[in-house]
C-alpha cells in the first residue's frame, strides 16, 4: 500500500456515499471546487501522521486522521448538518477498508466562524492505520 492507494481508497468509499441519494457534492485536498450556493456539502482531507516499523522487514505502520467538513446552510438548524456527519461515521466507524482500520469517529464539533461563510460547520475526525510496503 502507498499514500496514494490511502487516498484513493478513502476519497473513492466516500465520493461512492455521497454519489447516493441524497447526493453532496465533495471538496477534496488541491482539487478545484466551487461551493453550491445555499445547499450541503463536504470537505474532505487526509492527515498523515507516524509512520513507523510494522516488522523487521520492509513493512511500515502508517498512521492518520481523516477530516471531514460538513456544511449547510445557515439558520436551518443542526438537524441536516448531523445526518450528513453520521451517514460519513456509519460508513467509516471501527471499518477496515482496502486494508485502512478506522478507529471509532469523533464529532461532530460545531467550528466557529465557519470558513467559509455563510455556513453552519461541523467536523468528524476519524484516526486510521494502514501498512505501507
Amino acid at each position: 500500500m502507498s499514500y496514494n492507494t490511502i487516498r484513493a481508497a478513502i476519497e473513492g468509499r466516500i465520493a461512492a456515499e455521497m454519489a447516493k441519494a441524497p447526493s453532496y457534492p465533495v471538496s477534496y485536498q488541491n482539487a478545484p471546487f466551487t461551493p453550491p450556493n445555499g445547499a450541503p456539502w463536504l470537505q474532505v482531507f487526509l492527515r498523515l501522521g507516524d509512520n513507523s516499523y510494522a516488522t523487521l522487514k520492509t513493512i511500515n505502520r502508517q498512521t492518520g486522521v481523516l477530516v471531514v467538513n460538513v456544511y449547510t446552510p445557515v439558520g436551518t438548524g443542526t438537524g441536516a448538518n448531523f445526518t450528513i456527519a453520521e451517514r460519513i461515521r456509519a460508513l467509516l466507524d471501527r471499518q477496515t477498508i482496502s486494508g485502512i482500520i478506522f478507529d471509532a469517529a469523533s464529532g461532530p464539533a460545531q467550528v466557529t466562524p465557519a470558513s467559509p461563510e455563510p455556513y453552519y460547520q461541523t467536523q468528524l475526525t476519524v484516526t486510521f492505520e494502514a501498512y505501507l510496503d
